[in-house]
């Protein structure tokens, strides 16, 4: 952990400004209550605003933070303040005539949900995000804060990527709010490794208790990761990196932040390949955001409201493109080889065409509709939008191949991060997507007005082939057994069948099968989520079958004519007889011969 001096932070103020310390206890842990004291020294004002962020950066949903804040009381001295609720993050606080006194805000904050974007506190750990727990004062944001943190035990410890201030235990300065948002707290008895990449200090830092972990092997993959994305932007932009692992029963996720990244993946997630390729695909996620999105960020993300939404259209870039590099980072790092990448590959490309809302939604739209519509899905959400980190993932795809085969692979996506983080990222200047496309398009060397015409700001198919092709690969159907459509899709639910996906369009959707509906048999015999697959296997595209189900409590049968078998998998395979110049792209693109795949020994 980087140290910091008070006379660095008086150099921080502005001359006369307040000094603001927030102190952070948590003397109950299995309450699951924080308590916090924010002090304001120097205030002259007659009324101090303070209001709680409703959204954290990197997770693009309103998340009302203020409904956790309880036990609200201020004073100054041993008098205590007026103070008043005006809205659902916003308090106010009569400070006239004080005489410079010190501000004394108390609150206490519930948290008990484990994520990386919010609060947890048991008795085992404390973990908090800056947005979900500290006031801003506005008007004083830029100004630095001091934070203090008071352990309920003497063998917990912090790890944050806030500078410690020299010589006094668990104090820590935040340049300003923005960094302070930008700072998660973990706190407790976590296991913390320090390794070193490219002359530059990381921790990993571990809570979950028992696991199937090896620190060790994941140390050495993740040291790998950054060297690869390094290359990629000509150094690492820091001097200290901190990796914040929780180890969950069932969680999968992470938070991206300047100095730092959070996690949460399953605690015995880790011995499987498959598993184990996933988090490390996290971890090249979260850690390319470092750069994409942190640093290069969209113009609507440069200056940060906390009060509310901030939109954009730009996501597909900020979060697809960072996952297709998920998906090519641990290749190029030698975590796992070219076949597990095509297998990848072909489930990201099943995902996105089995979402019949891609026909619906432009990225770009979905983009600015994160806020109302990624994290909130329900029973049509599939029809109706497209996930911008799946489409975004899928376009970038694209790109790359394009730009490769113009430039035979000496050129690639590679080259468009590095021009944005030249361009914008160094400098945190924000991007319009105009600019974006101007960038790509200067790589490219080629207009790019008709590709985002269609494939960003429209909803034409995706020619996945037409990319593919010059690299000797192609997209196909991949079906051990082909069954009629039906359109529905099915999970058991404590003893139930329930209907939970009706495909727009398809037989299902036209015969009035609604989701919520409980599946009970087909032609009179009962089938399951399980069975039904098999079940439709002695039909034919065309039969009329009678599906009855339990519709609001009613008994309803219903006559449905069966579509044509559709692919309900997809994979990505070597073309037929491929030629010499589609063996040296695959060679240049992926790192291996071609001609083994075509002969079965890929």
């Amino acid at each position: 952990m980087t140290q910091a001096t008070l006379t660095q932070f008086s150099q921080l103020r502005c001359e006369n400004a307040p000094i603001i310390t927030y102190r952070v206890a948590m003397p109950q842990p299995e309450s699951h209550l924080f308590e916090v004291v924010l002090s304001v020294q120097g205030y002259l004002l007659p009324v101090l605003n303070l209001k709680l962020p409703v959204w954290t950066p990197g997770s693009y949903l309103v998340r009302e933070y203020a409904k956790h804040v309880q036990d609200f009381g201020a004073k100054s001295g041993e008098n205590k303040l007026v103070w008043h609720k005006i809205a659902k993050n916003h308090w106010q606080i009569e400070t006239s005539n004080l005489d410079n006194q010190t501000i004394e805000i108390s609150y206490r904050v519930f948290a008990n949900e484990l994520s990386v974007r919010t609060n947890h506190l048991d008795a085992t750990h404390g973990y908090f995000n800056g947005a979900a727990i500290f006031f801003r004062i506005p008007g004083l944001e830029a100004q630095p804060m001091q934070i203090e943190v008071a352990l309920p035990q003497d063998n917990w410890q912090v790890t944050t990527p806030l500078p410690e201030v020299t010589g006094q235990t668990n104090k820590f300065i935040a340049a300003d709010f923005d960094t302070l948002v930008d700072s998660p707290f973990e706190i407790g008895t976590q296991e913390v490794y320090e390794f070193e990449v490219l002359g530059k200090a990381h921790q990993l830092a571990i809570w979950g208790g028992k696991s199937n972990i090896a620190p060790e092997k994941v140390i050495a993959d993740t040291q790998k990761i950054i060297e690869v994305e390094a290359k990629i932007f000509g150094g690492l932009p820091y001097d200290h990196y901190i990796f914040l692992l929780h180890l969950s029963t069932q969680g999968n996720g992470g938070l991206e932040h300047k100095y730092a990244c959070s996690l949460n993946y399953p605690r015995f997630g880790f011995r499987a390949p498959d598993k184990y390729n996933r988090f490390m695909q996290l971890v090249a996620h979260e850690f390319f955001h470092l750069w994409n999105v942190k640093r290069i960020r969209p113009k609507a993300l440069e200056v940060f409201d906390y009060d509310g939404e901030n939109y954009t259209s730009s996501l597909w870039f900020s979060e697809g493109t960072t996952s297709y590099y998920d998906l090519t980072i641990p290749l190029k790092a030698g975590i796992y080889n070219v076949k597990t990448f095509l297998q990848n590959l072909g489930k990201e490309i099943t995902r996105y065409e089995l979402t019949p809302g891609r026909w619906v939604q432009p990225v770009s739209e979905s983009s600015l509709d994160a806020w109302i519509k990624l994290y909130r899905p329900e029973a049509n959400s599939n029809n109706a939008q497209i996930s911008y980190y799946l489409k975004g993932e899928m376009v970038s795809l694209l790109l790359d191949l394009l730009i490769r085969a113009k430039h035979n692979n000496l050129k690639s996506l590679d080259d468009v991060m590095l021009k944005m983080w030249q361009q914008f990222g160094i400098e945190e200047i924000g991007f319009t997507p105009q600019q974006l496309q101007e960038v790509i398009e200067a790589v490219a060397e080629i207009d790019l007005t008709d590709f985002f015409a269609k494939y960003i700001d429209g909803t034409e198919e995706l020619p996945f082939n037409q990319y593919l092709e010059p690299f000797g690969l192609q997209v196909v159907g991949e079906d051990k057994d082909l069954v009629p459509h039906l359109g529905i899709k099915v999970n058991s639910e404590q003893g139930r069948e329930v209907v939970k996906f009706v495909e727009s369009g398809t037989p299902a959707q036209k015969a009035g099968i609604d989701p919520g509906d409980e599946l009970l048999a087909i032609d009179g015999i009962r089938v399951t989520a399980s069975t039904m697959s098999e079940f439709l296997q002695d039909y034919q595209g065309g039969d009329s079958i009678e599906v009855t189900v339990f519709h609001q409590e009613q008994l309803r049968q219903y006559q449905v004519t069966l579509g044509e078998p559709r692919p309900s998998s997809y994979g990505v395979k070597p073309v037929s007889n491929p030629t010499e110049k589609q063996q040296q792209n695959f060679a240049n693109y992926l790192g291996e011969d071609l001609q083994k795949w075509v002969m079965g020994n890929g």
